[in-house]
């Protein structure tokens, strides 16, 4: 893990999402990349893709450059090489060029979460990153101070495409030495009996090389709620989840399990693209 993405909008939010990167680039001896994405109104961005020199557009950029410097001396990131980028764009397409240019194998992002119709009309950044990205995105919900790996959930019906992201998953996972807990929820809409689930599982697993790892079928009226639940029950430190990148109707009628887990979730959840 060389590189980590933390994209911010200088909240503490994002904050609590650079603490943890922290955290992790110190035991992993990574790089840090700081992304604040500025948007600027249509006729700014004309003038800009013109060639044209705007005084907003240079002040905008200045006072954001400074709040990166500001953050970039925070005692936490001591030692840790840290890269700022300030970059005008939308922030989901700014985000996924940075990622491709500067070989991003994480992104940390905080997020507050939301519910009800501002869940619905408005969604956030962190959701449409999380939607879209072919980077595993690491979602942070509150300050934490020692953050620890030891023991992660992977929740999936462990179909054939499932098997992608969880090979990026165990790829994160090494770093830290985890305990994998492989967890089916069976709810009422999508109840399969117990053997045909522990087959898939078996099936599954037996294709990848790991020792330290359980498999649990847990039963609740829907798996968002499942996957939270069992979360608590096994006091996990994160939630892994694959996303589907669902838009449009399809994203409207389907839902996002991992969208939803984004916004109610307490715990980090690691979101990872079929």
């Amino acid at each position: 893990m060389k590189r980590i993405l933390v994209p911010t909008d200088f909240s503490e939010h994002a904050e609590d999402a650079l603490k943890v990167a922290a955290q992790i680039a110190q035991k992993n001896d990574s790089e840090i990349i700081v992304l604040h994405m500025l948007e600027l109104p249509h006729q700014m961005n004309d003038a800009i893709l013109g060639g044209a020199s705007i005084p907003e557009t240079m002040l905008f950029m200045k006072k954001a450059n400074e709040m990166l410097d500001d953050i970039s001396s925070r005692p936490y990131l001591d030692g840790i090489p840290v890269t700022e980028i300030v970059k005008i764009d939308k922030p989901i397409h700014g985000i996924t060029q940075v990622s491709k240019d500067y070989d991003i194998d994480l992104i940390i992002m905080g997020s507050h979460g939301s519910s009800g119709v501002e869940e619905l009309l408005i969604g956030s950044n962190t959701e449409k990153v999380v939607r879209n990205s072919e980077i595993p995105v690491l979602v942070i919900k509150k300050d934490i101070s020692d953050f620890k790996v030891a023991n992660i959930i992977f929740a999936s019906d462990f179909s054939e495409e499932a098997k992608k992201p969880f090979e990026k998953l165990l790829n994160f996972t090494k770093f830290f030495e985890s305990k994998i807990h492989l967890v089916t929820i069976c709810t009422p809409n999508s109840f399969k009996p117990t053997h045909v689930i522990e087959k898939a599982m078996k099936n599954f697993i037996t294709e990848f090389n790991i020792t330290n790892y359980t498999t649990h079928i847990y039963n609740d009226t829907n798996i968002e709620k499942g996957i939270i639940n069992f979360a608590n029950s096994i006091n996990a430190d994160i939630i892994g989840m694959c996303t589907h990148g669902r838009t449009g109707f399809a994203h409207f009628f389907n839902g996002s399990i991992s969208e939803g887990l984004v916004n109610h979730a307490i715990r980090p959840v690691i979101t990872l693209k079929i």
